[in-house]
C-alpha cells in the first residue's frame, strides 16, 4: 500500500489510537482529531465537534477519512447522556460530511463508525448485511435498548444523506474490538477473569460479536484496496459465541480456574448502576458476521476466539510484565 494521508476525527479513544499507531508506524500520514491535544508520534488538531474550523482543511486532499467521533457509550442512559451519545454522533458526522463537501479535493474514502448493534437481539440466526433484521421491535427486550437502535440509526442515515458524490463512504457496523491495550473490553474482560469474577452474565446464552485487533486493523486496509466495497460492512468475527463459552475460553487461556463466578441479571442492574452503565452491554444478543467481507475474500488471521484469546492474553501479559 502506498503512503496515504490518513484523517481520524474522533481519533484520541480506544480505536482510534490503535488504527493512528498502525498507521504511524506504517510510513503513512496520521492526522488525530480531537477535543484535546494529545501527545503523539502524529499529528493531533484540536476541534469543538460542533462548528467548522481550521481542522477542516486537513480533511483537503485526504485519502481516507476515518470518523470515530462520539460521547462514550459505557455510561447510564439517562436524558443528559442519551442527547449526549446521540448528538456527538450525528452532529459530527454532519460536520464530517459538510467538510468533505467543502474541500477542493474531497478524500478518496470515507469511513464512519457505526455497531453492530444496530441488529435486533438473536439468538436464533447470524445477522448479516444483506439478511440481517434491524434492532428495535424484539419482543421482550427492554425498552433502553430502542435507544441504541436509534442512535445507530441515525448516525448511518446522517453519513449517506451527506452531499458527497466524489467520496466512497463506508459505515462500519463494528463488533467490540479485542486488544490488549488499557482500557478496552479485553482488558476490561481479563480484569474479572484474574479477580475470579469471569463466569457467565445473565444466562450466558447470549452472543458476543468480536474482532481481534489484528483482523480489525486488516478489515480496513481490506476496505480501503477494495473500491467496490461500500455501504454498510460489518466487521466483526464470522463466528461470534455465547457469552458464557467466552468467558470460558478466556479462564482457561489464563490459566486459572474453570469456574467463574456468574453474574445473575439482578447482579448485573446492581452492578452497572455502580459502575453509571446500561446492562445493555453485556446483556443483548450480538450475533453478528461479515459477510460482504467474506463474500470478497478478506481472510481472517484470528477468526475463532479460542485462539485469539490465547494471542491477546500472551500480549497483555508482554504489555504487563506478568
Amino acid at each position: 500500500m502506498p503512503p496515504l494521508r490518513i484523517v481520524i476525527p474522533g481519533g484520541s479513544g480506544h480505536i482510534g489510537q490503535i488504527l493512528a499507531r498502525h498507521f504511524h508506524e506504517r510510513g503513512h500520514s496520521v492526522t488525530v482529531i480531537a477535543r484535546h491535544s494529545k501527545r503523539a508520534e502524529w499529528e493531533t488538531i484540536t476541534w469543538d465537534a460542533n462548528t467548522l474550523g481550521d481542522w477542516a482543511d486537513a480533511l483537503d486532499g485526504a485519502d481516507l477519512v476515518i470518523n470515530l467521533a462520539g460521547h462514550t457509550v459505557n455510561c447510564r442512559y439517562n436524558e443528559t447522556n442519551r442527547r449526549q451519545i446521540k448528538n456527538s454522533r450525528i452532529f459530527t458526522t454532519n460536520l464530517v460530511g459538510q467538510a468533505i463537501a467543502e474541500s477542493a479535493h474531497p478524500p478518496k474514502i470515507w469511513m464512519n463508525a457505526s455497531t453492530a448493534t444496530i441488529y435486533r437481539h438473536a439468538l436464533d440466526r447470524p445477522m448479516d448485511e444483506l439478511t440481517g433484521e434491524l434492532g428495535g421491535n424484539e419482543p421482550n427486550a427492554p425498552r433502553k435498548w430502542q435507544f441504541s437502535i436509534d442512535v445507530a440509526s441515525g448516525w448511518e442515515r446522517t453519513l449517506f444523506s451527506a452531499e458527497t458524490p466524489h467520496t466512497r463512504r463506508i459505515a462500519l457496523r463494528s463488533a467490540m474490538v479485542m486488544s490488549p491495550d488499557p482500557g478496552g473490553i479485553f482488558d476490561t474482560l481479563l480484569w474479572l477473569v484474574r479477580r475470579g469474577l469471569g463466569g457467565p452474565a445473565g444466562s450466558g446464552r447470549q452472543y458476543v460479536s468480536w474482532i481481534h485487533d489484528v483482523d480489525f486493523i486488516r478489515a480496513i486496509e481490506f476496505l480501503i484496496a477494495h473500491e467496490g466495497l461500500s455501504g454498510p460492512i460489518n466487521i466483526s468475527s464470522p463466528f461470534p459465541l455465547q457469552n458464557r463459552k467466552l468467558m470460558f475460553c478466556l479462564r482457561r487461556a489464563w490459566c486459572t480456574s474453570y469456574i467463574g463466578l456468574p453474574a445473575p441479571r439482578w447482579a448485573l442492574a446492581i452492578g452497572a448502576a455502580l459502575l453509571r452503565t446500561e446492562t445493555e452491554l453485556v446483556l443483548k444478543s450480538r450475533r453478528v458476521v461479515p459477510r460482504l467481507l467474506l463474500d470478497s475474500g478478506f481472510e481472517f488471521h484470528f477468526p475463532n476466539w479460542r485462539g485469539a484469546c490465547h494471542d491477546l492474553v500472551e500480549r497483555w501479559r508482554q504489555l504487563n510484565g506478568d
